[in-house]
Order: C-alpha cells, then structure tokens, then sequence
C-alpha cells in the first residue's frame, strides 16, 4: 500500500499519485503548492490580537486549550478574559480539574456551560462514524451564541491549523474566531504546558479531556482499520507540526480502559455494543 512520502496519509486516507518518482497524497500536493508562509500567518496574528480587548476562550481543560488560555493572558495579555468550557455531558473529571486549577493558577473567570450531546454521540457509535465534526460545530455555535450574548467579540481557540493562509475567520453576527496556536509545534507547547500545573490524565485515544473519543476511536477502527483522526494527524506532520514516528503511534487503534469504555456504553445506553 503507497504512503505519502511528506505526511502520513495512505492508500485508505487519501488519492496517492506519484510525483517525480514519489508518492504523495493529494492533500500535500495542494499544500506544496500554495504553501503557507508561517511568518506572516505569525505578523497577522500579532497585529490581530493588539485589538483584541475581551475575549472569550474555548477552554476544554485540555492540553492544546491550556496553551491558548496561557498565551491570550501572559503573552498577548488580553486585558478581559473568560474561559468558558462546553461539557457536552462526556468530559473527564481530571479535564474539569485541570480547566479550574489553569484558570485559578492564571487569575481567569472559568465558566462551564452544561449541554446533553447524546444525540450526536449515540449516533456516532451506532454507525461506527466520528462524532467530533458534529460535536465541534455545535460547541463552536453555542460559544458564537454566548459571546454575542456577552457582548464579546472574540473567540479564542486551540487549534493549531490555521484557517487556510489565515489565523482567524469570520463567523456570523460579526464574532471573530482567532485559532491562538496556528503552526505552533507539539514541541513548542509542552515547552508551555511544563511551566503550568497541569496534570495528564490517563484517557485513551490520546485525548486529553474527553471519554467518547477513545471509545469512538476504537468502534470505527475496528470498521475501517483506520482512525477517524488519521488525517487531520497527517495535516499535523505536513505542516511540521508533529513528526512521522509520534503520528503513526497516534493513529495507532488506542487500548481503551475497560471502566472508561463501560462508562461511556452504559451513559449513551448502547450496552448491547459492548
């Protein structure tokens, strides 16, 4: 089976064509031909965030939300900050902690919005599909609700893609998404991480702060024999964010924790998938 030779992505991901001798998947070719250039991506943002006065931070209690928080108030020290985290009903108590200790540790208003995503996550398993594009869209929505309830401009998140050539995009009723780690290394983040009291917790699926993605991991490899998140993980190593031998290992089919996997199951009353 062809794997392209600049990211991960192979036959069951992606088109492979051979370029000049060498597989490559088509979403690299696009990315070598109109490659983004990570200095002014960096000089946009800057300029971006020197009007950033309020802000509202997507804070999951993960690891990659963490950095964000860290670099909107130490960094660009956006003068008024919420963290506001979505509990979709599936989030790790270890997350919870994390999200409280963080915004404690960093003088930040925390925030927990409560939902049921049930729906979504149910529907997911029954078909063996990723639930985290429907989960993201509709926590990035009620965010967009909140902040213009807020009277807040900006969102802050802890992507570290950046939208196309851009950091940021425009969303409707004028609010400002800003993704605050765009071409920001694995590397460069746990450099960040190290200096703030967050605690790993033990998840599976590489996650640091959900329960479904572990389990939802496992029920679609086990249809497809590939992760859901291989190529968003291939984006990661083209863009030189992440190297091949970490990738591989995170697209690898994750070991679930059987209290975990029971949890998850019994809450979305699927125990008949077990």
């Amino acid at each position: 089976m062809l794997t392209c030779s600049v990211c991960i992505n192979n036959e069951k991901t992606s088109k492979i064509k051979i370029v000049n001798g060498k597989p490559i998947c088509k979403e690299c070719i696009v990315y070598l031909s109109h490659k983004p250039d990570k200095s002014k991506i960096q000089a946009e943002l800057e300029e971006l965030m020197k009007d950033v006065d309020k802000a509202i931070v997507a804070f999951s209690g993960g690891k990659d939300s963490t950095v964000a928080l860290y670099l909107a108030k130490e960094v660009y020290k956006v003068p008024e900050l919420e963290a506001v985290m979505i509990d979709h009903g599936f989030m790790a108590g270890e997350a919870i902690e994390n999200a409280k200790r963080i915004a404690e540790y960093l003088n930040v208003q925390f925030t927990i919005l409560r939902y049921d995503y049930s729906d979504i996550f149910r529907e997911a398993f029954l078909k063996a599909q990723s639930p985290c594009r429907r989960c993201s869209k509709r926590t990035m929505e009620k965010l967009r609700r909140y902040a213009l309830k807020k009277g807040v401009k900006y969102i802050i998140t802890g992507h570290e893609l950046p939208f196309g050539h851009h950091p940021y995009r425009l969303m409707s009723g004028g609010i400002i998404q800003i993704r605050l780690l765009s071409l920001m290394s694995e590397s460069e983040r746990f450099e960040i991480l190290e200096k703030l009291p967050f605690e790993f917790p033990n998840l599976a699926g590489y996650t640091t702060n959900c329960l479904i993605l572990g389990p939802a991991l496992e029920r679609y490899y086990e249809k497809h024999s590939f992760s859901f998140e291989h190529r968003r993980i291939a984006a990661l190593v083209r863009y030189g964010l992440l190297d091949r031998k970490k990738a591989l290992e995170k697209v690898k089919k994750p070991e679930i924790p059987e209290e975990i996997k029971r949890t998850v199951y019994e809450r979305l009353n699927l125990e008949e998938l077990l």
